[in-house]
């Protein structure tokens, strides 16, 4: 059997673990052992935030159309409850996209919900 020798493929890797870690402060960009340690606790949080951002999305588009909706004379809750019993199927990060760039067709909508709560 012939001998394998490691050192390019290991010099490649170790090369690749500290551009990762690139901008870590102190012996994190620079060592190896801890670079490699710094670099999965940063790609488990970067993967576990990216999930977190979701939510954290929605929480500013429901904001978002509770601010429009009571300009309205509305709250978030009886607007979703009207555009329910509306059969309007339009999602929250639609509806905030209205309130903010578009608010007279965000208007027409919270009236759509208005009338369909005095209906049902």
């Amino acid at each position: 059997m012939t001998r394998v020798k490691k050192a390019v493929t290991a010099h490649k890797r170790h090369k690749k673990v500290l551009a990762l870690t690139k901008g870590q402060r102190a012996t994190r960009s620079k060592l190896y052992k801890r670079a490699h340690e710094a670099m999965l606790k940063s790609l488990t949080y970067a993967y576990a935030h990216r999930r977190k951002r979701r939510g954290d999305m929605r929480r500013l588009w429901i904001t978002r159309i509770n601010a429009a909706a009571r300009e309205c004379g509305l709250t978030y809750r009886d607007l979703i409850h009207g555009l329910n019993l509306a059969n309007v199927r339009v999602d929250r990060k639609m509806l905030s996209d209205l309130a903010v760039r578009n608010h007279e067709d965000f208007k027409s909508v919270v009236e759509t919900a208005k009338t369909a709560l005095a209906a049902g």
